[in-house]
């Protein structure tokens, strides 16, 4: 018999991605009810809501809290969910969904609920840069420069990304970096350098296809500039996860670093645009936060892993599309 007095928080961010969440609230309600939870449903309206949302979860010893949003939701509810021993429950709504799609989440919110329902939960990592927490990936330079442009764009999704990282590339230029981990120095004049807990920025983009969530590491990727050709053929490895072959990549893994550059200046934090230092400590913080996940993990291929996640992708479009949602 299921356990009746357990409750949940769901927070939802209402204008996160392309799509309408009507009906969500009632699905989880309903969903969640069949297992024993009670449903307290929250909605954000800024900012810094969802940490604070679930805080008050972890005051109030809820027993678990699921987010509906992007992986700027994601990581406003992880925050403050660290170390507490409430597991999260990811349900993608954002335009690139990342840490979702590394943990092999359905981006259908319904098959999303399937796995919050297996309530199989393992402890994962999370990093940390000058102290502000980031569970998917952290980068300066272009991958930076793109998500402030894309912040100020009136549309989301995916064209508008394209758009925005168009527009950034050509008027883009190098800065040079020096990184300094487990007693070594490297100083490069790279065109992005991203630190990496999951394997994609989203959207099926693997900027660290070999990266795992479980292993207390950070993969620290270094790209260096190139010339128009270059830059195309990076782009293909990193859609079909082939970016770590690629002759302008460095990549190596840490369970810390520090990056230095030349003044403060864009950073993002798992997509989400920032003004970090010219000091940047990254640390990776080993089995901080519980999540719900699949109960079986599939080996990441190159090409057909994202080939898969492509066709689903294609396959929800068109349900949504004849759902009218």
């Amino acid at each position: 018999m299921a356990d009746t007095n357990r409750r949940l928080m769901l927070i939802i961010n209402p204008i996160s991605g392309t799509h309408s969440k009507e009906g969500l609230a009632q699905e989880v309600t309903g969903r969640m009810g069949e297992l024993g939870y009670a449903v307290d449903i929250q909605h954000t309206t800024c900012a810094g809501d969802a940490t604070r949302l679930a805080g008050v979860a972890v005051e109030g010893n809820y027993d678990a809290v699921l987010a509906a949003g992007g992986d700027g939701t994601i990581n406003e509810t992880a925050d403050a969910l660290c170390g507490t021993g409430v597991p999260l429950g990811i349900i993608p709504s954002g335009s690139g969904n990342g840490l979702a799609r590394h943990l092999g989440i359905p981006i259908d919110p319904r098959l999303a609920l399937d796995v919050i329902e297996e309530e199989h939960i393992i402890n994962c990592d999370h990093g940390e840069v000058n102290g502000r927490k980031f569970f998917c990936t952290f980068g300066v330079g272009f991958d930076a420069a793109v998500s402030h442009r894309f912040a100020h764009q009136h549309r989301r999704g995916k064209l508008s990304y394209i758009r925005s990282t168009i527009q950034e590339y050509v008027q883009y230029h190098p800065q040079t970096y020096t990184i300094s981990s487990g007693g070594k120095v490297l100083t490069e004049k790279a065109f992005l350098v991203a630190v990496c807990n999951a394997s994609q920025y989203g959207n099926n983009a693997y900027i660290a296809p070999e990266a795992s969530i479980t292993d207390g590491l950070l993969d620290i990727t270094v790209v260096h500039a190139g010339n128009l050709v270059d830059s195309a053929v990076m782009g293909i490895d990193l859609m079909t996860g082939y970016i770590n072959r690629n002759t302008m990549i460095r990549t190596f893994r840490a369970p810390s670093a520090v990056i230095y550059r030349n003044s403060e200046g864009p950073a993002h934090i798992d997509g989400e645009p920032v003004i970090m230092d010219d000091i940047m400590d990254v640390h990776c913080r080993q089995g901080d936060l519980r999540i719900f996940t699949p109960t079986s993990s599939s080996v990441f291929r190159p090409i057909l892993t994202p080939l898969k996640s492509l066709l689903l992708d294609f396959r929800i479009a068109i349900e949504r599309l004849m759902s009218g949602h």
